[in-house]
């Protein structure tokens, strides 16, 4: 599908940084990509999208556009990528602010959220789901918020579970899974549809499918606690260096950044 560079304000979306984005964040980001540049993004496009298709026909990929600018994003569109995940809710505003027009767009929020970003990130045009609900007080904030906008459909929602048991990563115990999941089942401007976490091991330190394991456990722990069939909740785990591993275990949707858009600038 081809769009029109209107519809992007890809021109607009560097001023809008350069006026609105924190300055750190804004340094660390590129302007625009050349059209060899653009020609990789959608080359990556392709075949992450072959290596996900060979273990999993119906997975979703996400591809995980954060400190890259908007362009990245349009050349990932044009090549057919339709879910775009961003950590970072001022930064994921202002992109879907300016890519507000483009029909078919999907925006996930996939980062650490605090109660005072929830009424930001709730007002992003084209948000499709959040990753990262990962405490009873997020989910009231999120689904109170959620209903003042006067959203008809509720808003769909992955609970993180801490498979790892690391400090530095976010979600909620395993042991607490089901509870959680339960008190995010009953709000009634919100849809649980999984279990979400961050494998503990990197590509070069080790194996994360002891965390994948971990979060299906606790998938169907909580499916137990609501009555409901495990296969009805949804996996969001895996990233560039394992998502094949995970989609092998069960993974519906993967969050692929590096592979795609290139390494990524140090946030400062």
């Amino acid at each position: 599908m081809r769009l029109a560079t209107r519809a992007w304000c890809v021109s607009s979306a560097s001023a809008l940084y350069a006026s609105r984005a924190r300055p750190r964040l804004a340094r660390t980001m590129a302007t625009w990509v050349d059209a060899d540049e653009a020609a990789t993004v959608q080359a990556n496009v392709q075949a992450v999208r072959e290596r996900v298709n060979k273990i999993s026909e119906t997975a979703t990929l996400i591809a995980v556009s954060k400190l890259k600018p908007l362009s990245h994003v349009k050349a990932a569109f044009d090549a057919g990528q339709r879910d775009f995940g961003e950590n970072y809710v001022q930064e994921l505003a202002e992109k879907a602010e300016a890519a507000k027009d483009v029909e078919g767009l999907r925006w996930h929020f996939i980062g650490s959220l605090q109660s005072n970003k929830v009424r930001q990130l709730c007002q992003v045009p084209q948000l499709a789901c959040v990753h990262t609900v990962e405490r009873a007080k997020i989910a009231n904030s999120l689904d109170r918020v959620w209903g003042e906008l006067g959203n008809v459909e509720p808003l769909m929602c992955f609970l993180q579970v801490n498979t790892s048991g690391e400090e530095t990563k976010g979600g909620c115990a395993p042991d607490a899974a089901p509870e959680l999941a339960k008190a995010i089942h009953a709000k009634p401007h919100l849809n649980l549809i999984g279990l979400m976490c961050i494998g503990k091991y990197s590509g070069a330190e080790g194996d994360a499918s002891p965390d994948f394991n971990v979060l299906r456990s606790c998938r169907d722990a909580a499916a137990a606690e609501l009555g409901v069939s495990a296969d009805t909740l949804a996996l969001s785990m895996g990233m560039s260096h394992d998502f094949e591993q995970a989609l092998g275990l069960g993974a519906t949707h993967v969050r692929v950044g590096s592979t795609i858009f290139g390494a990524r600038p140090a946030k400062k």
